[in-house]
């Protein structure tokens, strides 16, 4: 999915994306104007891939929950955010038919729709958007699963000696207590 590191910046409006790591923070790209800034350690973020909505029966992810608001809107723009309450509770019943009433707020239906909006706009909202890929090794192949089985442990040939170590032993022999009882006689 291309959402996975797209993040939100309380205090700040808007989404943005992590484009990079630094020591004290992070490089992140506005989604809309594509503007680049850093950030510090210290600002409050949220990974939009670990928000979910409650439903009566479990949590959905966000992503789950953008899924169903493209499919009902045909990957086009949703209600406006500045929407009537009455609006936006109908507009989640349809993107989220058994969310929970008592948990789920206005202000969170007002974001939902905010932020997919914004992603909408930003070309983030596609259908090949929610296609599960497959995941990928460092050198951007796909990875391949990884296998379980054990492998026979390797016996040493005759011509190789075990391994020892004298300082382990005498490092060891240094950090054991000394006795305190002392002999007598």
């Amino acid at each position: 999915m291309l959402l996975e590191k797209i993040i939100s910046i309380s205090g700040k409006p808007g989404l943005y994306k992590l484009v990079s790591q630094l020591r004290n923070g992070f490089i992140i790209e506005d989604v809309t104007t594509k503007k680049k800034v850093s950030i510090g350690n210290s600002s409050q973020v949220s990974l939009l891939d670990n928000i979910a909505m409650f439903t009566f029966e479990k949590e959905v992810p966000l992503f789950e929950v953008f899924e169903n608001i493209a499919k009902n809107y045909d990957y086009k723009e949703a209600i406006p955010h500045k929407s009537s309450d009455a609006e936006l509770k109908e507009f989640m019943l349809t993107s989220l038919p058994n969310y929970d009433t008592e948990r789920v707020y206005a202000s969170d239906i007002k974001k939902l729709a905010q932020w997919y909006n914004i992603l909408q706009k930003a070309g983030y909202i596609t259908p090949e958007s929610f296609v599960k890929a497959e995941p990928e090794t460092l050198e951007g192949t796909p990875a391949k699963e990884a296998s379980i089985e054990k492998e026979a442990p390797k016996k040493a040939s005759k011509t190789e000696k075990p391994a020892t170590s004298k300082v382990k032993a005498t490092s060891a022999a240094k950090a054991a207590p000394k006795s305190t009882h002392r002999k007598q006689g």
